[in-house]
């Protein structure tokens, strides 16, 4: 058969259906329940999108449409292999991993975050990973206790 006749891909295609993989953490991968069914429903959902893109019959579409359902298997397929469920925090007396933390600010703002693992964390939503520099500092804190983070100081006011 002629080079001719073969059907090659263009670099344009190559380029959407090759994709580096998404970085996983060196950091153990803790994960609350909720967290857990979360990275199961990605899982679920990206399986989906591939299998979507399976019949279609043009080849490059195919991989163009494949590409990041793929990406996303192979990295929540790592995720849930390495997942380390957390019981639920039972004490309210320090900050932990699943603990809702409240702390004021030296301007006087009040936020409140729920530590949790890395791939839950959404700061816009109220969660933070625990791997995040102001959880570091907070775990293992008190109501009361006061920590130094970029010049500011951020005081422990509620533990849930």
């Amino acid at each position: 058969m002629a080079v001719a006749f073969t059907k090659e891909e263009s670099f344009e295609t190559a380029s959407e259906t090759l994709l580096p993989d998404r970085p996983i953490s060196p950091h153990p991968n803790l994960v609350t329940e909720a967290g857990l069914k979360a990275l199961e429903l990605q899982f679920q959902q990206a399986r989906e999108a591939y299998d979507a893109a399976s019949p279609i019959e043009d080849v490059n579409e195919r991989r163009r449409q494949a590409a990041n359902p793929l990406r996303d298997l192979r990295y929540l397929a790592a995720r849930l292999r390495t997942a380390q469920l957390m019981p639920a925090a039972t004490s309210i007396d320090t900050v932990a991993f699943g603990s809702t933390v409240t702390f004021r600010r030296d301007d006087g703002r009040v936020q409140t975050y729920r530590i949790v693992g890395e791939d839950e964390a959404d700061p816009k939503a109220g969660s933070i990973s625990y791997v995040s520099p102001v959880a570091r500092l907070l775990m293992g804190k008190a109501v009361g206790d006061a920590v130094e983070t970029g010049g500011q100081e951020l005081e422990i006011i509620a533990i849930a």
